[in-house]
C-alpha cells in the first residue's frame, strides 16, 4: 500500500506509488502508525531536496521525524510552493534566493519564506491561485487547462501525470488560472530554471 506522501501540482498530498526526482519538508506530518494527519506542514521552510546525498539513510515516514513529501520534478515542487534546500541542493538555493530577491524585492531568507508561505496556501490549507495570460508565464509555470495539470515548457503545455508528461498541447491565447505561486513564477521570469521531468525533453 502507497503511503500518503506525494505532492502534485495542484498542492494536495496523495498515496500513488510513483516516486518522483526530489523530496520535500515541511515538518512533521504523520503519526506512528505512517498516517498522516490533518496538518498540512508544521512551519514555513518548505525546501525540496535530492533523493540521495552524502549517503545518508532512513525510512520513510519514521516516529517522530518530519515527513518525507515527493515531486515529479521541480516545476511540480515550485507549484506546490517549495524552494531549493540550501545544504544538498546548495548551488540551486543560492541561484533561487538572489532571483528571488531581485525579482520580488525582498532581502533575506525570512522574507522569501513569509512571502511564499502568503502566496502558496491559505489558512484553511487551500491553495492560493491567480489569473494570467497564458502567454505571459515563463517555462517552469504550472497552469490549469482543461481543468487539469499543465507544465508551460519551450512554447507548449506539458500535461501532468504521476510518472511523467504523456502528452502537449498548444498555448492558448486567454487567461489561465496559475497553480505556481505568484513570486514564484516572477522568479523564473527573472532567470531562474526549474529543470522537469525527463519525459520533458522527449
Amino acid at each position: 500500500m502507497s503511503l500518503q506522501n506525494r505532492v502534485i501540482p495542484t498542492g494536495q498530498i496523495v498515496a500513488i506509488p510513483e516516486r518522483g526526482t526530489l523530496m520535500g519538508n515541511r515538518g512533521i506530518l504523520h503519526d506512528d502508525m505512517r498516517v498522516l494527519q490533518t496538518r498540512r506542514w508544521q512551519h514555513p521552510h518548505w525546501v525540496t531536496c535530492v533523493l540521495s546525498f552524502k549517503n545518508r539513510h532512513r525510512m520513510v515516514m519514521s516516529p517522530r521525524r518530519y515527513t518525507e513529501l515527493f515531486f515529479l520534478d521541480e516545476p511540480t515542487a515550485l507549484a506546490a510552493g517549495h524552494r531549493p534546500c540550501g545544504e544538498c541542493r546548495r548551488a540551486d538555493f543560492v541561484k533561487f534566493k538572489a532571483l528571488f530577491n531581485a525579482a520580488n524585492h525582498t532581502k533575506s531568507l525570512k522574507d522569501i519564506d513569509r512571502l511564499m508561505q502568503a502566496q502558496r496556501v491559505t489558512r484553511s490549507r487551500d491553495q492560493v491561485t491567480f489569473k494570467a495570460d497564458c502567454r505571459s508565464l515563463p517555462d517552469g509555470t504550472y497552469v490549469l487547462h482543461e481543468n487539469s495539470p499543465h507544465l508551460i515548457w519551450k512554447d507548449r503545455l506539458l500535461h501532468f501525470t504521476p510518472s511523467g508528461y504523456d502528452h502537449s498541447a498548444e498555448v492558448p491565447k486567454h487567461e489561465v488560472t496559475v497553480l505556481t505561486p505568484a513570486c514564484t513564477v516572477k522568479t523564473l521570469a527573472h532567470g531562474y530554471c526549474a529543470k522537469p521531468h525527463p519525459s520533458a525533453l522527449a
